[in-house]
């Protein structure tokens, strides 16, 4: 399955692509500026080794297709937008990324472009006194800033949707702020010793014979060049806002007007869903499955304009069928208004009570596990309250840790049984986990069996059902009252499952889907069909006896 850090289509593919080459090329010329804080020797170092690698042609290539690619791809989403309305970050990162040109351009003609046309020795030196003591030194620490705030953005934007970011935020702001404050504090430092040199006569002639330093002539050149390639990226700006303006003109002669019962009135453009034209207007329109017609939450009773609407289709109407939809109502989702339109939202987050998309649900493919102690009640018969909880405690405190190792989280406890989930990246790594939990639970409960032996106490027994399904994480409960936890089909099968084992007397029913996903290997031919209470179709599923043979089978 593809990882979550690559969805998109191939232009947000490639600029992130790109973006990640540009970053790594930032990162180290800023480490390598930052070394001037502390000896000459050290930056310019650095910089010679810098250089063989960057500026080997491959590299070369390599860097320039990238910046050529991640400027053209934004200049490009400029033009495609739909509306000028972003989040602050958005639209922070778009007017940082139109500033860097702006300076970028002039640095690298000067540098790279003066070293292969007029062979220019450009070290960091001939930078520094290039640009001291007049306010380009500013403009270009003001760069700097720019293109590491700019990049910072950027990936917080990308990385924000893995687990692991939001743990690791709080000392990667450290990193941030120090990578530009060590890069301007080198360079400050470098500057004043190097221009302290340059001031003494006879050390400025051996720096411009050593940097063979540009002629007025081939100045004016260099600055000739950078004039042209700013006012071509003008020009590709000044074309990227024509296509955007362009578009919202026709647009708008191809536009149809939406008018919101207790709500603004809009107009947007035709071949739109009714709830992208609520997102793209900042109109609050509840949707849970974020508009995949996977639920009902957005569905309104159309007022006026119904009979303009094409019929609803197999999966609209046989959704709006099982909530009993009064008459009018559609999915907001699946209609696409090509008249005008008078639309009520059955569900609108309003005020304090509004809540976050993720925490009204998340559908995700994830195992699911559903354990249950057997012979509960006749073992805790005639036992006191307080002997009934210290046996559970010690039992969920024998096998919950073989669960959370594996990487699942314990959902709920439900008196002597449990129910976790097993939220990885993706539906194959979550099977692999979900199985391998289960086996490491029927060790710990062996471990577990053996104390309660020697003890004078009778052995545990267990039951388990394991699957893989569609779910949906969220907020159930009050606002503000409200518990994160899982509901879906896959739980009502785990727990079927689970119920089974007691039947057949084995230790793990895992059903078929699970174990295609991650890759089992053990003789499918044991599967057995399973018709299960309240599922509509029936369940393969494998018996396992014990289930801490189940990897070993595998294994073997």
């Amino acid at each position: 399955m593809k990882s979550v850090l690559w969805q998109g289509n191939w232009a947000t593919r490639l600029r992130i692509g790109s973006g990640l080459v540009l970053f790594t090329f930032a990162f180290f010329h800023f480490i390598n500026i930052g070394l001037g804080l502390f000896h000459t020797d050290y930056l310019h170092g650095m910089q010679d080794g810098r250089k063989a690698v960057t500026r080997h042609d491959i590299i070369s290539v390599v860097l320039y297709v990238a910046l050529l690619l991640h400027a053209g791809l934004a200049l490009y989403s400029i033009s495609q937008r739909r509306t000028l309305r972003m989040p602050f970050s958005t639209g922070l990162q778009i007017i940082l990324g139109l500033l860097i040109p702006l300076q970028l351009i002039s640095h690298i003609v000067q540098t790279r472009f003066a070293h292969e046309v007029f062979d220019v020795n450009d070290e960091m030196g001939y930078i520094i006194i290039l640009m001291w003591p007049s306010t380009a030194v500013w403009m270009q620490s003001l760069l700097v800033l720019v293109v590491w705030v700019h990049s910072c953005i950027g990936l917080h934007m990308w990385l924000r949707l893995t687990r692991w970011w939001s743990k690791t935020v709080p000392y990667l702001i450290g990193l941030a702020v120090f990578i530009p404050t060590f890069a301007l504090a080198g360079l400050l430092t470098e500057g004043r010793r190097i221009w302290a040199d340059f001031a003494d006569p006879f050390l400025r002639e051996q720096y411009i014979e050593h940097y063979n330093w540009p002629s007025p002539e081939e100045f004016q050149a260099l600055f000739s060049v950078k004039d042209n390639a700013l006012m071509a990226f003008w020009a590709a700006l000044g074309v990227s806002l024509s296509v955007f303006v362009f578009r919202k003109l026709w647009r708008r002669r191809h536009s149809v007007r939406v008018k919101y019962v207790e709500g603004p009135e809009v107009v947007a453009e035709k071949g739109m869903t009714l709830l992208e034209i609520s997102q793209a207007n900042g109109v609050p329109h509840t949707a849970l499955c974020g508009g995949k017609g996977r639920c009902t939450t957005c569905r309104v009773i159309v007022e006026d304009g119904a009979d303009q609407l094409p019929a609803p289709s197999e999966v609209e109407a046989r959704s709006l069928a099982a909530v009993s939809a009064p008459k009018g109502a559609r999915l907001a989702c699946q209609i696409r208004p090509t008249e005008p339109l008078t639309a009520y939202r059955m569900f609108r987050p309003e005020g304090g009570r509004s809540r976050a998309h993720a925490s009204q649900g998340q559908e995700r493919q994830l195992a699911v596990l559903f354990l249950d102690m057997r012979g509960f009640t006749s073992r805790t018969t005639g036992q006191l309250p307080y002997d009934i909880v210290f046996l559970l405690n010690r039992f969920f405190d024998a096998i919950v840790p073989a669960i959370t190792a594996d990487g699942g989280v314990v959902d709920k406890y439900m008196g002597d049984g449990l129910l976790a989930v097993f939220e990885t990246t993706d539906a194959e790594s979550s099977a692999r986990a979900g199985l391998k939990a289960a086996a490491d639970v029927s060790r710990a409960l062996q471990r577990f069996n053996l104390q309660l032996e020697a003890e004078g106490s009778s052995r545990v027994r267990i039951g388990m059902g394991l699957h893989l399904g569609d779910l949906v994480l969220g907020e159930i409960g009050a606002a503000g009252h409200a518990a994160h936890t899982i509901i879906g089909d896959a739980v009502n099968v785990a727990s079927r499952l689970e119920g089974q084992t007691k039947e057949l007397g084995v230790e793990l029913l895992v059903s078929a889907e699970l174990l295609h996903a991650a890759g089992h290997d053990s003789d499918l031919s044991r599967l057995q069909s399973f018709n299960l209470r309240g599922v509509t179709r029936p369940i393969p599923a494998l018996p396992v006896t014990n289930a801490a043979d189940l990897l070993a089978e595998k294994a073997a």
